[in-house]
């Protein structure tokens, strides 16, 4: 009697391929994994990247320079700085600011802008009908505690107490210093007479008053605060 041979089953079959995926990751496995490794390193390397800024030239502060000094070439130097994080009066070219006199002190590697400059700038962002007026005090020591920014109120002082009685008269109140003198015979206003100036910020109604003060009595010049 011829017998029948059984069908053989699908999961009697030979794996070959299942044998060749599992050599495959047998022999590869280190590799595979340090590739993966990588990959996820490269990965977070991309997401944790800056975003690309696009930067321009500025004139930067070479050292620290303080108030009062006169740029030259070897004072300042041009920087690549990005863009976005720039004000937009800062200066371009060191052509632009070789001469011009600081009215604040800039530290090094900070941007020179044309409102930290002695002139027009001093008085930008300042209210309409701003002014910038000369004042002599008659205490010179005052000029040593002040620096631009501080507040001040002018004080006109009349009278000697004897043939006249002595008056005390708030001329001006809590008006901004702008420049003071530093001793630099660089510059045209710390020569001669001009040293023992200052130039405060003041209205047009308070700059009528401050111009004729030197010629009514003394002027002291009262340092106040920000409050």
């Amino acid at each position: 009697m011829r017998s029948r041979r059984r069908p053989a089953r699908r999961h009697d079959r030979p794996s070959r391929y299942r044998r060749s995926w599992r050599e495959v990751l047998a022999v590869y496995r280190r590799p595979l994994a340090a590739v993966l490794a990588a990959l996820a390193v490269a990965a977070s390397l991309s997401a944790l990247a800056p975003e690309h800024t696009e930067t321009v030239p500025v004139v930067v502060a070479a050292r620290d320079l303080p108030s009062g000094t006169v740029l030259d070439a070897g004072s300042l130097h041009i920087a690549q700085l990005a863009e976005k994080a720039l004000p937009p009066d800062v200066l371009a070219s060191v052509g632009s600011a070789t001469g011009q006199q600081l009215a604040i002190p800039v530290a090094a590697g900070s941007p020179v802008a044309s409102t930290m400059l002695v002139g027009p700038g001093l008085l930008t962002g300042a209210e309409p009908g701003t002014v910038a007026v000369p004042v002599r005090p008659s205490d010179t020591e005052t000029i040593g505690l002040l620096s631009p920014g501080q507040l001040v109120d002018v004080v006109l002082s009349q009278g000697n107490g004897y043939e006249r009685a002595a008056d005390s008269t708030v001329i001006a109140e809590r008006v901004p210093v702008l420049w003071v003198p530093t001793g630099s015979a660089g510059s045209w206003l710390d020569a001669g007479d001009a040293a023992g100036m200052v130039v405060v910020a003041a209205s047009r109604h308070d700059s009528v008053e401050l111009a004729g003060a030197a010629a009514r009595g003394k002027i002291f010049l009262v340092l106040v605060g920000p409050g």
